[in-house]
């Protein structure tokens, strides 16, 4: 993965058929089929000086994948799965990133790579039917295709607390997490935010640090993870039942392999509701939400899945009043992006650890000791921040787009986010969007969801060069009708009730709030690509 800047910066630019930004789950697989099954020229840019997008920059302590091992992975090539073997039934950051390592070693995409490449803008000429790539340092490249494969929730969000400057510690965020670690032994920690990412943290950090101090503005539903080493038997029943598991991952609305039970909430007994929850718990991981079919769609069935996330809580928490700073009520279990947790609760009975109310006493401002809320200044060495992303839109205006006649994709968003099927904006022809906002993306197991983005994409460009056409551009009216269904399927199910959720893009100040992924489901979602492809690209326009 050499990098020739020195040699190409302020000369021509460099000429592919296809520029892929990012080198993540997306770019390397959209990488092998551009390359190795179409036979284009194609460079992939990206910011960092190694390979796995979002699991370069997030190794924060206790950071993990919440889909389990055997499927949060790649099911193009049944050979790649039978020769890795995963260690634990979550995988671990540095265990995905040598996943990632390993692909793209056994498919050579690393001679097709440049590292330390951060894109700074991209520009549509029409009349040549090509996009200008420039970077930070100047060098520029040329390609038909532009595929911004940057992911959801690379683009790390650090809260605007005025004083941070004069904090007299040292402050990360979980996003941009130092490779060589952090260490917080005798340290007073305070971490702000409890998400999904501060409830990983949460218990490792306090395990280590003199003090932690959970800055919390919204208590959050968790689940237990009940992680553990894969053991034999269950690597053999995998890799013996792999094609039925993969087809059932592709199947499913959310792209596990497994079922949702096909029962409402109200179809047992109080008792054997109970006894279901119970199990689940026991289960541990994302299966909770499966047990009954109504969780998502229906306010009261989804009241008793809150209701007994809540009494666990009390259970677990020691300190009544601790537990109900813990509780949430401000909304219904899932319709947030769902934690799942090892030790979250029970970190909270520990000695040197302390919860701070910020709907109660908010965060005034960063001091030099510290942070300073409405009543207090809680000393501090380390601030981490554990905020979250500018999710879905964030990563992409960051790449400065600009299509048709200088049109910038961040005043069409403006408003929120419009495309036709995540996959292409109106005025920006050529240019795709790998899980980009309008597509199942966050809501699913996002191998499944990148996989089917990639292999739709590169089968669209075959069937552009096939019959001698040399642009595909989404129309206005099918953006339009598509934002929509979008809009239909999210109210359809709980999600949109929770106000304070990333989905809707609330937690960065000023971004438009629209419910972002599409809600209909990844196995119905793939129907309608299916569908559309199969019609001639309806809503395309391809000349």
């Amino acid at each position: 993965m050499g990098n020739p800047r020195a040699e190409t910066i302020g000369a021509e630019p460099r000429r592919y058929d296809a520029i892929i930004v990012g080198a993540g789950f997306s770019g390397l697989y959209q990488l092998h089929l551009l390359r190795d099954r179409l036979g284009l020229s194609v460079r992939v840019l990206e910011a960092a000086d190694g390979i796995g997008g979002t699991w370069y920059w997030n190794r924060y302590p206790g950071a993990r994948c919440d889909s389990e091992s055997y499927y949060y992975s790649y099911s193009f090539s049944r050979e790649l799965e039978d020769e890795w073997e995963w260690t634990e039934r979550y995988p671990e950051h540095g265990e995905i990133r040598r996943y990632l390592d390993h692909v793209a070693d056994r498919f050579d995409l690393r001679r097709d790579i440049q590292l330390e490449t951060r894109v700074s803008g991209a520009a549509y000429d029409e009349a040549r039917n090509r996009w200008s790539v420039t970077t930070d340092d100047g060098e520029r490249f040329e390609a038909q295709f532009l595929i911004a494969a940057v992911g959801c929730l690379s683009s790390a969000n650090v809260p605007a607390i005025p004083g941070l400057e004069t904090f007299a510690g040292a402050w990360y965020h979980t996003g941009r997490w130092p490779h060589e670690g952090v260490d917080f032994s005798g340290k007073r920690v305070g971490l702000i935010g409890t998400g999904s990412t501060g409830i990983q943290a949460t218990p490792v950090i306090a395990a280590e640090a003199a003090h932690l101090t959970v800055f919390q503005r919204t208590a959050n539903y968790s689940v237990p993870a009940r992680n553990g080493p894969m053991d034999d038997a269950f690597k053999a029943w995998v890799r013996e039942n792999s094609s039925e598991l993969r087809a059932k991952a592709r199947a499913a609305p959310n792209g596990h392999p497994f079922d949702f039970h096909d029962r409402s909430a109200f179809d047992v007994s109080p008792q054997e509701r109970q006894a279901i929850y119970e199990a689940a718990w026991e289960r541990g991981g994302l299966r909770f939400r499966a047990v009954f079919r109504d969780i998502m769609l229906d306010r009261d069935a989804n009241e008793t899945a809150s209701e007994f996330i809540r009494e666990k809580i009390r259970s677990i928490v020691k300190d009544p009043a601790l537990a109900e700073t813990l509780t949430p009520r401000d909304h219904l279990f899932a319709t947030k992006r769902p934690p799942i947790d090892t030790n979250y609760f029970e970190t909270f009975n520990r000695d040197n650890v302390t919860l701070v109310d910020l709907k109660r006493t908010p965060i005034d401002a960063i001091v030099p000791e510290g942070v300073r809320t409405a009543d207090a200044t809680y000393p501090l060495d380390v601030i981490v921040f554990a905020t979250g992303f500018d999710a879905l839109t964030g990563p992409l205006l960051k790449l400065d787009i600009r299509g048709r006649d200088g049109l910038a994709l961040k005043e069409v968003w403006a408003a929120g986010p419009k495309s036709y099927l995540g996959l292409q904006v109106p005025g920006f022809p050529n240019l795709f969007t790998v899980t980009g906002p309008g597509s199942p993306s966050v809501l699913t197991n996002m191998p499944v969801a990148i996989e089917q983005h990639a292999e739709w994409i590169a089968d669209c460009i075959a069937h552009l060069r096939a019959r001698g056409l040399d642009r595909i551009e989404a129309t206005a009216e099918a953006a339009e009708t598509w934002g929509a269904e979008v809009n239909r399927a999210a109210s359809a199910t709980l999600l949109p009730m929770a106000s304070s959720s990333w989905y809707l893009g609330a937690n960065v100040p000023g971004k438009p709030r629209v419910f972002m992924p599409y809600a209909g489901g990844m196995a119905h979602y793939r129907g309608i690509c299916e569908r559309v492809a199969a019609e001639g690209y309806r809503g395309f326009s391809l000349r």
